[in-house]
């Protein structure tokens, strides 16, 4: 997780603007391809990496995240997306279009962020793109906001200001000192294009960047890329779209490896109605600014034995995030946790275990013990996919997940939930999984 979780979108929900999504779609949901970004899918792929370069690659990301996060959370400034300064954007990206005529654009899908900006012209300081920077102007549905509008007024203090024509101006700085800033405006996006996914005649709010510091994305944002916010603030797509979607949206991740797109999805029927195998958890929203989705992780099982967490941790003591691959746990439930599995397997330590990475080699005729996330009313049994990189040359096994410090916040990476639709229901306040073929979701 070293990354940029840059780029804002914000819906602005005013009476006035007319919108629609298709009346089948608005009843059964829909649903858009999400590419991970290892994917050979992915326009960022690089098919010089090897599989165990790929999965190294992503838990330095989800690494740098946890500890990004927790450092923040703990000098109360944690912004309203995380920056990673290093290669490597989020994990998941989808594809929008934007303005009229429409502009197609790639975005971060991301749990743990709710703006969205894209670099637009004329610009004064921008980072370099292979597509052309979004020219407003070039957008007969595009216009600005004004100082007093709903999306002006929901940025802090810090994060808005107002131009002498009235227009709504925003800045907002990230955890390794890049920042974005530029005019707030609104016009149409839509998603999947093609008829294929849903066509949104409700203008949408979004930041028009002018003035960029290139720490991340001359980087990592090579393409035409921006970021979805799907959090938990109060101008994600997720809350500002509402009602329109239920309050609800899921998604259902395949492995890195696949030929085969993840899928997104809008509301819909819920899951507990179309999937038996279901079990929900409750979802935990620690405060208003922080838009990170919590979940509290009880202890996991393997085989018949169990490592609890600790019992005076705080309600709500894991991150559940689409945008960090490696799963994190707190340094000494780790431990606990990889003991566990030592005893249980019989395993010992492979010498050429990376830092912070337990390995070990194991014959697969052997079979594997039950893994099981014990969440509060809710027991995901997992399969050895979800938790360990093979390396079948070697019969090595590599651990899905890391320490991280006791003061820093864990994280449910995306994938220990391959191979599981995850519902996120807020006005239900849960959150619900169901192991599924997501290759047919």
């Amino acid at each position: 997780m070293m990354h940029a979780f840059l780029f804002y979108f914000f819906v602005l929900c005013s009476p006035s603007i007319a919108s629609f999504v298709e009346a089948t779609k608005t009843l059964s949901g829909f649903s858009i391809d999400l590419i991970h970004r290892d994917s050979p899918l992915s326009p960022f792929y690089k098919p010089s990496l090897t599989p165990s370069e790929r999965i190294k690659n992503a838990a330095i990301r989800s690494i740098s995240r946890s500890n990004r996060v927790g450092h923040l959370m703990k000098e109360n400034k944690l912004p309203k997306s995380i920056t990673i300064p290093d290669e490597g954007l989020g994990e998941y990206l989808l594809r929008f279009y934007i303005g009229t005529p429409p502009v197609e654009r790639f975005a971060i899908a991301d749990t743990g962020s709710d703006l969205i900006w894209v670099q637009c012209s004329p610009c004064e300081k921008c980072t370099p793109q292979h597509a052309p920077l979004f020219d407003p102007t070039k957008s007969s549905t595009f216009r600005t906001v004004s100082c007093d509008s709903q999306p002006c007024t929901l940025l802090t203090k810090n994060e808005h200001g107002c131009a002498r024509s009235g227009e709504c101006l925003y800045e907002y700085g990230y955890g390794d000192q890049s920042f974005t800033s530029g005019k707030l405006g609104v016009d149409v996006i839509n998603f999947g294009g093609g008829g294929k996914a849903a066509t949104f005649r409700k203008l949408l709010t979004f930041g028009c960047g002018t003035y960029n510091n290139d720490t991340v994305a001359e980087k990592i944002m090579p393409r035409n890329t921006g970021l979805v916010g799907l959090g938990a603030g109060p101008l994600s797509l997720i809350s500002q779209l509402g009602d329109e979607i239920g309050n609800k949206f899921s998604y259902c991740f395949n492995p890195l490896d696949s030929n085969s797109t993840s899928k997104l999805k809008f509301g819909g029927v819920g899951i507990e109605k179309v999937i038996k195998r279901v079990v929900s958890t409750p979802l935990i929203l620690k405060s208003s600014d922080s838009g990170f989705y919590f979940l509290h992780l009880e202890g996991i099982s393997v085989g018949k034995k169990v490592v609890k967490t600790v019992k005076s941790q705080t309600y709500g003591n894991i991150i559940i995030d689409s945008g960090t691959t490696v799963t994190s746990l707190k340094q000494s439930f780790y431990n606990e946790f990889v003991t566990l599995l030592k005893e249980v397997m019989g395993v010992k330590e492979a010498p050429e275990s990376p830092e912070n990475t337990f390995c070990f080699r194991h014959d697969v005729k052997k079979g594997f013990p039950d893994f099981v996330f014990h969440f509060l009313g809710a027991r995901v049994r997992l399969n050895q996919q979800n938790l360990f990189q093979y390396y079948d040359t070697e019969n090595l096994f590599c651990l899905l997940a890391h320490p991280t410090a006791e003061d820093e916040y864990a994280f449910l990476g995306s994938q220990t939930l391959v191979g599981f639709r995850v519902e996120y229901d807020l006005s239900g306040g849960k959150i619900s999984f169901a192991p599924t073929d997501c290759t047919k979701y």
